[in-house]
């Protein structure tokens, strides 16, 4: 599920990405190829369908993504294998100090004769 998602997630970001290239904010993008008369959907319709579009993309990536976190957090949850509770159980043993050795704390340095 994870994979797939995944997958999903980076069409839709190249879709994203090559929808905001073809967009000019003047007016000039794609747009500016249909101004002879033979033209099918017209400049304001073009423009009115990239904006469109990059909404639908930014919408659906920003689902996907949310989905592709829930099911991560779900999977790490359900992970029962044998090396993970290994691993596990030697990091939380309490690594025991030795017992015969001695105590010894640091001492200040002692002050220095006055006269020297």
């Amino acid at each position: 599920m994870y994979l797939l998602l995944m997958i999903i997630a980076i069409v839709v970001c190249v879709l994203l990405v090559l929808m905001v290239l073809i967009q000019n904010p003047k007016g000039g993008g794609l747009s500016s190829n249909f101004s002879s008369s033979s033209q099918l959907m017209g400049v304001q319709k073009t423009g009115d369908f990239l904006e469109k579009g990059t909404w639908v993309l930014a919408i659906t990536l920003m689902v996907l993504s949310m989905a592709i976190n829930v099911s991560v957090k779900g999977g790490t949850e359900k992970s029962d294998s044998p090396q993970l509770k290994e691993q596990i159980d030697k990091a939380s043993k309490p690594v025991n100090a030795p017992v015969n050795a001695p105590m010894t704390l640091p001492t200040a340095p002692k002050p220095a004769a006055p006269g020297k």
